[in-house]
């Protein structure tokens, strides 16, 4: 039966999935093929980080319009021997980009981005310079214990003899049908006869099963510095775009580290910048640590115009201050200290939604998946990865099965800002893979896409764990809102009387189907047994493993043997 869960203030909620639990491993992502790959390996005896970078590289074949080798992203790891680190795989912008290269569009919302012909979104300009595959690799090499060919056969084997189009898929493609039925690839791989593939149909994607063999042989050098990376070169230069052989070649992940908040005797780790999580995690956490939250109940208008005017202190400072620390001067002790929150909270007006601005001391300086992997021995893996928008840039290399990204769309394209465009800039991100422990035992890891709504999403499944005391199942499937100081967003979940009431706060109160995207997790009890979950927002699967091998010295005979 599904879970329900009755707030403090009689809110009811009822979950649409069931979680599973294990003592041998999870594997948690938003396909359930990709989940199976996952698991395979670490059935096989991979560790943790080895499911992690297979379970990746199958969403490349079931997800390809959320994530791909020529995307970017952040895995943030926990080993069992201590080691904690943070591998930034972000996108850079190319050499040959420069902060005036877009016309923006007067007026348009500074989170929309809006640019003339949409050339920051759509098309060749919008390519960054991918770096999903070499951070993959780099993973797979200093925390993993398989080879790069091994962790890709699940995919491969996916690729080549095809998967059923879940309906998620397809209403993905539809989505995005006029786009794609402008490149000839895409439009012959998701549009055949000029329709949509349509859920049950099957899948084969033969060209990118080559390509995938060719990673598999060469490593992440086939694209970066290889003969696919000339062909993708080429084939971006060809259409108008400016990504470089030689910006391929130069594209490096980077390793850091977490960055550390505290929230009522927990702690909670997340990426740090270009990534805004970890900072802007912890800045709302220290805000809303002043409140009682649990008391107000969940669900209650109270608490979620708390959370509300959290969420838009931290817009207003991200906007100024978080971006790539090579290019900007992030202040992440200030954003993240208690002092700075308490001075923030003492400006909520509990009665009344307020506009707020950057704090002046900062000055400058939902198209992604989630992998969440635990094994037996204790590393745990959160990794966010994506190609930016639903299907990247919308354009393919042809003969590769390779879509573009769009990650371009990421930065400001009004020049002189944190967030503008320059050469060899990191874009920066809302992806929250997210750790939360309690004196040193790891309780949660968890993780979403979903744009700039990602890490106010992951936020709120914090609250919902520590403050409101609900199971990891109810955490992830439980309504959410958004804001950066616009409109507030809503759920279906939020019942009317409570839109009403944030509403009378001042809130511009604005009904959404769903708020950022299906978020998945683990958690972990202190005898060694994990639950996995996954929300109704996408195709989320857990598989969770049981059993083990036989006792040692155990034989089975058929009787004794005759006198």
């Amino acid at each position: 039966m599904p879970e329900d869960l009755v707030g403090q203030n009689g809110f009811p909620l009822t979950c649409e999935k069931q979680p599973a639990r294990g003592a041998r491993g999870v594997v948690a992502s938003n396909h359930p093929m990709a989940s199976a790959a996952g698991a395979e390996v670490l059935l096989a005896g991979g560790n943790a980080v080895d499911a992690a970078i297979a379970t990746l590289f199958a969403l490349t074949v079931v997800e390809p319009m959320m994530v791909g080798l020529t995307g970017g992203g952040v895995c943030h790891l926990r080993m069992a021997d201590g080691r904690h680190a943070v591998m930034d795989g972000l996108s850079t912008a190319p050499t040959a980009a420069r902060p005036d290269m877009y016309r923006p569009i007067p007026g348009s919302p500074p989170e929309e981005r809006g640019t003339e012909g949409r050339a920051n979104e759509i098309g060749a300009l919008a390519v960054a310079v991918p770096a999903a595959l070499p951070a993959w690799a780099e993973t797979l090499a200093r925390y993993g214990s398989w080879s790069l060919a091994d962790v890709m056969e699940p995919a491969i084997r996916l690729a080549s003899r095809g998967f059923a189009v879940t309906p998620y898929l397809s209403d993905c493609i539809g989505d995005c049908a006029a786009d794609l039925a402008r490149d000839g690839d895409l439009a012959a791989r998701f549009l055949p006869g000029g329709q949509r593939l349509r859920a049950g149909e099957r899948l084969v994607q033969g060209a990118y099963a080559e390509t995938l063999r060719a990673v598999a042989k060469d490593g992440p050098a086939a694209l970066h510095g290889g003969a696919l990376g000339g062909l993708f070169a080429d084939a971006v230069a060809a259409a108008g775009g400016i990504v470089t052989r030689a910006d391929l070649l130069a594209s490096r992940p980077v390793e850091r580290q977490p960055i550390r908040g505290e929230y009522r005797g927990h702690e909670v780790f997340g990426p740090p910048p270009p990534a805004s999580a970890g900072v802007h995690v912890a800045q709302m956490l220290n805000v809303l640590e002043g409140f009682d939250l649990r008391a107000l109940g969940f669900g209650t208008a109270e608490g979620w115009h708390l959370v509300a005017e959290a969420l838009k202190i931290a817009f207003a400072d991200r906007a100024v201050a978080t971006a790539d620390p090579d290019f900007v001067r992030v202040p992440v002790g200030r954003l993240t200290s208690k002092d700075l929150a308490a001075a923030r909270r003492a400006g909520i007006d509990p009665a009344r939604a307020q506009t707020w601005s950057a704090d002046p001391a900062l000055g400058e300086g939902s198209c992604t998946t989630h992998v969440t992997v635990a094994d037996a021995a204790g590393n745990v893996v959160a990794t966010t990865q994506t190609i930016n928008a639903l299907f990247g840039a919308r354009i393919a290399i042809p003969g590769t099965g390779l879509i573009c990204n769009n990650y371009m769309h990421n930065f400001d394209p009004r020049p002189g800002l944190a967030l503008s465009v320059e050469p060899g800039k990191r874009v920066y991100t809302s992806m929250a893979p997210l750790l939360v422990t309690r004196g040193g035992q790891l309780l949660h890891a968890l993780g979403l896409p979903g744009g700039l709504r990602i890490f106010p999403s992951a936020l709120q499944a914090v609250l919902n764990l520590v403050d409101h005391g609900m199971t990891l199942q109810q955490a992830l499937e439980a309504p959410r809102i958004w804001t950066m100081g616009g409109a507030l967003e809503l759920e279906p979940g939020v019942p009317d009387a409570v839109a009403a009431a944030l509403a009378a706060r001042g809130h511009a109160v604005k009904r959404v189907a769903t708020i950022g995207g299906g978020i998945n997790g683990i958690s972990f009890d202190a005898d060694g047994a994990m639950t996995g979950a996954a929300c109704w927002r996408a195709d989320g699967s857990v598989v969770a493993l049981g059993g083990g091998l036989a006792r040692a010295g155990v034989r089975f005979t058929l009787g004794a043997p005759p006198r």
